[in-house]
């Protein structure tokens, strides 16, 4: 007998109906245990508790080849209704943040903010270095900071690793911008007329090949991308010229004399979002540590084959030298998971057992787009 598909369709559009009924029955009584928690101090999470709800939940199935699918939809049933619960239980929901960026208005920093904030009330707050921002959040003058950490063309940048061990804070978040580096100058200046350019070295650094077809340019390294720009505008030179994006090129009224002349058009910079403590939310999959080994042959290689064995994915590794002591260095490592998942867990009881230092940076969701 053939199979009318329109009427298989039609029957699932009955069932999915049902299911959103279902599902807005749960959401309203888990905004009711959301309620109660909040009366009684109570967390959140109770890892416990969920996973004895995906397991009675699977076990009403009839048919045992759908378990893992149901075992996913619950994962996500639940995830959705913490964040719910995370929400309502929130101060922050209803208060106004204080959050702080390296670099002026107009920068790339800036542009990650607003992204990734972009749903909150907040007021923000512009500073000149980094340990600017992380020493803010450590006071407790700030919410959160935003920083740059890694270029996908430039790799990692080493001082915002160690200020975020120095001052002992955590990362609860990121965001990616794409980065279109261009040089920027007053009305009247040319390639012809520039003679020397400011920029955040990473700015040099992503328009290195530009820069070798025009050696008379002078590479100056300043503040910010976009303090460059402020300083082209603020001066009306025409033999000097700033490297930065266009959103500061808009801001501060400068032509854009040479467009995209960063040397990987796929360039991106990951920034880090920072507290003053962690914070663990529905959906973290992306962990942040930093390890020490013992300086003998092997103990790095014991300790990454600790990650291989538990079959999660190194996203990243960056090594940093110890101040005072020779070729001996701390490792930043992103790794995918969650600390709530006991391979997670076991994972971590067995780095630390194999190293000298180990601290948890943070455990939170991995940037992505929004669509």
């Amino acid at each position: 007998m053939e199979l009318d598909l329109e009427k298989i369709r039609l029957e699932i559009d009955k069932a999915d109906k049902e299911l959103a009924r279902v599902l807005e029955t749960r959401l309203d009584l888990v905004m009711q245990v959301a309620a109660y928690k909040k009366s009684k101090g109570m967390p959140v999470k109770d890892v416990v508790r969920e996973a004895k709800v995906i397991n009675k939940v699977v076990g009403y199935l009839e048919n045992d080849k759908y378990a893992p699918a149901m075992r996913s939809i619950m994962r996500s049933v639940i995830d959705a209704a913490c964040e719910l619960e995370e929400a309502e239980l929130s101060e922050e929901h209803n208060r106004t943040l204080k959050i702080g960026c390296f670099g002026p208005e107009g920068s790339f920093t800036h542009q990650a903010l607003e992204e990734y904030f972009h749903d909150k009330n907040y007021e923000r707050a512009h500073h000149n270095t980094f340990e600017e921002v992380v020493n803010a959040v450590s006071k407790g003058e700030l919410n959160y900071g935003v920083l740059p950490i890694e270029n996908s063309s430039t790799g990692g940048i080493t001082e915002v690793y160690d200020l975020l061990r120095h001052y002992d804070c955590s990362i609860v978040g990121e965001q990616c911008v794409k980065i279109e580096q261009n040089l920027l100058g007053c009305a009247g200046a040319s390639l012809q007329t520039i003679k020397k350019v400011y920029s955040h070295p990473q700015g040099f650094k992503q328009s290195k090949e530009f820069f070798k077809d025009y050696p008379q340019m002078e590479q100056l390294p300043y503040f910010s991308t976009s303090k460059s720009a402020e300083e082209v505008a603020a001066r009306q030179d025409i033999t000097i010229g700033a490297v930065a994006g266009k959103k500061a090129a808009e801001l501060y009224g400068l032509r854009i004399i040479a467009p995209n002349i960063n040397y990987n058009s796929n360039n991106y910079t990951r920034f880090v979002i920072i507290a003053k403590n962690p914070e663990l939310v529905p959906g973290a999959d992306k962990i942040t540590l930093i390890v020490a080994v013992k300086h003998e042959a092997g103990s790095l290689y014991k300790m990454l084959a600790s990650f291989y064995h538990t079959g999660l994915n190194m996203l990243n590794i960056e090594s940093r030298p110890m101040e005072g002591k020779s070729w001996e260095y701390f490792f930043y490592i992103d790794v995918t998971g969650n600390v709530n998942d006991p391979l997670v867990k076991d994972l971590l009881d067995e780095v630390r057992e194999k190293c000298t230092y180990c601290k948890l940076l943070g455990n939170y969701r991995a940037f992505a787009p929004r669509e």
